[in-house]
């Protein structure tokens, strides 16, 4: 009996964290999927290939809605993939505060807590589309590359180092207090605070984001080092520091490039 009560006690299901589990299995399931490139295409453009600047945006946008649909979906498989790591802290502390609900609701209002968070990210995709239908990025990076990529980093330096970066990186950093300051009982309030908490993290983002689009939505390398960069900003004790650093960093790269290029 000893030895089957610490059995018990060992592998006791309310002791696995089931929700970083799940959390961290879908993220690594949309990396394999990127990897191997089992995502649909938006469509094909000549002369250019996927992890090009402006190449899946080109392509999306030469295919009418068909295009636009396709490329929504893989942008929501990439924002899966490079935000749900780092978010793992904040589902985690959501399921703990449900305390007293059944198993049942617990599943509904986490999975409708994270699915509201990865469809706000999915229709940001709705921004590079947008931005490319009036500027062509693989045109302007074709005859103006090192332009248009200092011009991109000089705009992220200026927004990593300014409040409105800071107001929306603490909240991301601290998602407890959010929790306890914006708690709805229910499904659709899970999905209320989800969309509340997610306009932070776009917030906080968005930049970090905009250089990926224009060094290739497609480019891999990028992706996983932005990805790392926007894990450790949010998660590490010394994030809002690397923060600083990297508005540094990019803004002495980007306005040596745009430098270069106009001297």
């Amino acid at each position: 009996m000893g030895t089957h009560n610490r059995f018990r006690d060992r592998f006791d299901l309310h002791r696995i964290p089931t929700v970083a589990l799940v959390t961290y299995g879908v993220a690594l399931l949309a990396w394999v999927a990127i990897v191997r490139r089992w995502l649909p295409m938006p469509g094909m453009a000549p002369g250019l290939s996927m992890s090009d600047p402006g190449a899946p945006e080109a392509m999306a946008l030469s295919n009418g809605f068909t295009g636009w649909g396709l490329y929504l979906f893989m942008w929501g498989v990439m924002m899966i993939a490079m935000m749900y790591p780092s978010s793992v802290p904040l589902f985690r502390l959501y399921y703990r505060t449900l305390d007293g609900t059944t198993r049942l609701g617990k599943t509904a209002r986490v999975s409708a807590f994270m699915g509201t968070y990865a469809l706000v990210w999915t229709f940001t995709g709705l921004v590079p589309l947008t931005v490319n239908a009036v500027v062509p990025i693989a045109a302007v990076a074709g005859e103006n590359g090192p332009i248009l990529f200092g011009g991109t980093l000089l705009l992220l330096s200026g927004y990593q180092l300014s409040p409105y970066k800071y107001r929306c990186l603490k909240r991301c950093r601290s998602p407890l207090g959010f929790l306890m300051e914006y708690q709805e009982p229910g499904v659709r309030g899970a999905s209320r605070m989800s969309l509340r908490f997610s306009v932070f993290c776009v917030g906080c983002c968005w930049a970090l984001f905009a250089v990926m689009v224009v060094v290739g939505s497609m480019n891999l390398l990028w992706m996983a080092g932005l990805t790392v960069v926007l894990s450790l900003e949010r998660v590490v004790a010394w994030g809002d520091r690397l923060a600083r650093g990297v508005g540094v960093a990019a803004g002495v790269a980007g306005g040596a490039l745009v430098l270069l290029a106009v001297v």
